[in-house]
């Protein structure tokens, strides 16, 4: 009995999340594609290392730092599009890519030169 009440939660639960996230605007579910992306390379990347080994270590620690790195610049950049979202109202959204692009380029500037 308790089983199915909580199948029936997760069940409403997982509804509930998709009926909301169908209402998102289309440039914040690319955003979520990218993010999502970002962090599978940074799993895949950890899972190589885990098979394989970490014989370049600086070169596994930079490959998944700039995964993670961009991951949590597109965080920023989501919430800053987010029209929902009153605290950057006065953010025009190209400025909000243009923040993205400048800090994408210093995250993998940082990344290039710890690559040594």
């Amino acid at each position: 009995m308790g089983r199915s009440t909580t199948s029936k939660d997760a069940q409403a639960l997982f509804h509930s999340f998709y009926s909301a996230y169908a209402a998102t605007p289309t440039n914040l579910k690319i955003i979520d594609l990218y993010m999502l992306f970002a962090v599978l390379t940074a799993v895949i990347q950890v899972v190589y290392m885990a098979i394989v080994g970490s014989f370049p270590f600086n070169s596994f620690l930079s490959g998944v730092l700039s995964c993670v790195g961009t991951a949590v610049l597109a965080v920023c950049l989501r919430i800053q599009v987010n029209k929902e979202n009153k605290e950057f109202k006065d953010l025009p959204p190209e400025r909000a890519f243009a923040d993205f692009a400048l800090c994408n380029l210093v995250l993998h500037l940082v990344i290039m030169n710890f690559l040594g």
